[in-house]
């Protein structure tokens, strides 16, 4: 027998236009107030550079970033440059999950390992990242290797706590369930530990992608020939403005994107919770 009031839900297929009208102002005024922020801040810019009110070599205009990203663009040099670091980001952080994801794995399952490497592992994760630059540039010099290491260090930490956490509080019936049918060690990694510690993995990774970005543009800045740092850096010794700003708009718009993709992608695969 079904329920009368059950048909009384609008459904997507089925929805009058009253409701889809509010659905679609919802959604546009979720999105205005979204851009609110950002506009503001525009129009407060434009105003001020118009009128004069802050210095033309402290404040250029709007136009003029505009027209320099224009002309970077055209030359090459943005793309360049930040390819350069898109490529350090990705080595980087390839080594750092991989090598994070290994040790969470180990000192979540391994109390032997966890009692010899549990000690460092807390000391070493309270160093920031950007104080090891002056010994790595002694140790390695300020070639390639020092912004990945200082990359995969950044992603390191975030990936083996997440990996650890997410093992660690994986159901234990799961668990034991798993060895009574008698799954081995990688089946059992592979359809309980892993589906288990996902969640935490996943937001682990935005953590650290997150911490990488920063610490690779920051290295750039200090030691490196190359990069979207370095382009900021040389731009500011030669009172170049614009160039610095068109960078830092890059800088905040690459890293919003990957979040964003990030964030699209633990959905996606979190869909079955």
């Amino acid at each position: 027998m079904t329920r009368p009031f059950a048909l009384a839900w609008p459904t997507p297929e089925r929805s009058p236009r009253p409701f889809r009208a509010l659905m679609l102002l919802a959604r546009l005024a979720g999105f205005a107030q979204w851009w609110a922020a950002p506009l503001a801040i525009g129009v407060l810019w434009w105003v001020a550079s118009a009128h004069g009110w802050i210095s033309a070599q402290l404040l250029v205009s709007p136009q003029r970033v505009y027209d320099t990203t224009l002309d970077l663009w055209r030359d090459g040099e943005l793309q360049q440059n930040l390819g350069i670091t898109l490529h350090r980001l990705a080595v980087g952080f390839g080594w750092g999950a991989t090598s994070g994801a290994l040790c969470g794995l180990l000192l979540a399952r391994s109390r032997t390992f966890a009692d010899y490497v549990q000690p460092l592992f807390n000391l070493l994760r309270q160093v920031p990242t950007l104080t090891l630059i002056p010994v790595l540039i002694l140790l390695i010099g300020i070639d390639e290797a020092l912004k990945v290491v200082i990359v995969a260090k950044a992603v390191f930490f975030p990936i083996a706590l997440g990996t650890q956490s997410g093992v660690r509080d994986a159901p234990r019936d799961l668990i034991e369930m798993a060895r009574h049918y008698g799954l081995g060690r990688v089946a059992l990694l592979r359809e309980v530990l892993v589906p288990a510690a996902l969640a935490a993995m996943l937001t682990a990774v935005r953590i650290a992608l997150a911490r990488a970005w920063l610490a690779l543009v920051a290295v750039e800045l200090l030691a490196a020939d190359s990069g979207i740092g370095e382009m900021m850096e040389m731009a500011r010794q030669m009172l170049r403005i614009d160039v610095v700003l068109v960078d830092v708009f890059v800088i905040g718009l690459i890293g919003f994107a990957l979040d964003q993709a990030l964030s699209l992608a633990q959905r996606w695969l979190m869909r079955w919770q």
